[in-house]
This record gives C-alpha cells, structure tokens and sequence, in this order.
C-alpha cells in the first residue's frame, strides 16, 4: 500500500473511530460526572481524525508534523478516558473491549509517524 492509500484508509478509519466515540458518548448516563467524561472524550475522540484530516493538507512538513503530535495527543487522551469509563463499569465490557482496542491501535498507528518523522529529520 502506497503513501496516499494508506493516508486514505487512515481517514476512514479514524472517522469510524470518531462515530464509534459519538455513540458511546450518546449511549452515558448525563450525571455530572459522567457529563465531563461525555463532552472530553467527544472532543478528543473526534479531534483525531479531524487533525489527522488536516495534516494530510498541511502546507508544509512542519506543519504536518505538529497536526500529527496533536492525534497521537488526542488518541493518548481518547485512551485515558475509555480506561476511566472501564473502570466505572459504566458500559457493557466487550463493547469496551472493541473501542478501547482500535483506540489503542490509532494511538500507535500515531506515535510510530510520529516517531519515524523525528527520525526523518536527523
């Protein structure tokens, strides 16, 4: 798989990611608690592929770098959050299971261009 096929299938899989995001946000309780946890992980959840979006139209490589920083930022977050919302039993374990799994696999999918564009620049 080439460059632009992969930039591709990464968008729609971080779009999937951010749906999958918006339907479990939808799917919590509107607790206070649980209503800081809905409106972060909506934000963050989102924003990676929105950010990924935007560096596959960056101006420059710099540019590209940064907006790459800030997913692999996003899906750290996205992460952290799922964990917490595990922990709380809040939703059904295997569901958690499969979300908390692609998140996971996004944020490596980050770090390692995230990591070979540090190396890049040496």
């Amino acid at each position: 798989m080439d460059n632009k096929e992969f930039s591709k299938q990464l968008e729609l899989r971080t779009k999937k990611f951010a749906i999958s995001i918006i339907k479990l946000s939808a799917s919590l309780s509107n607790t206070p608690e649980s209503k800081v946890i809905k409106y972060q992980i909506s934000k963050s959840g989102t924003s990676v592929g929105a950010n990924y979006r935007e560096a596959n139209r960056s101006r420059s490589k710099a540019d590209f770098a940064n907006k790459i920083k800030i997913c692999e930022s996003e899906a750290s977050e996205t992460v952290f959050l799922l964990e917490i919302i595990t922990d709380l039993n809040w939703v059904d374990t295997e569901k958690m299971k499969l979300i908390l799994t692609e998140a996971n696999e996004i944020l490596a999918i980050f770090t390692s261009i995230g990591k070979n564009l540090k190396l890049k620049a040496f």
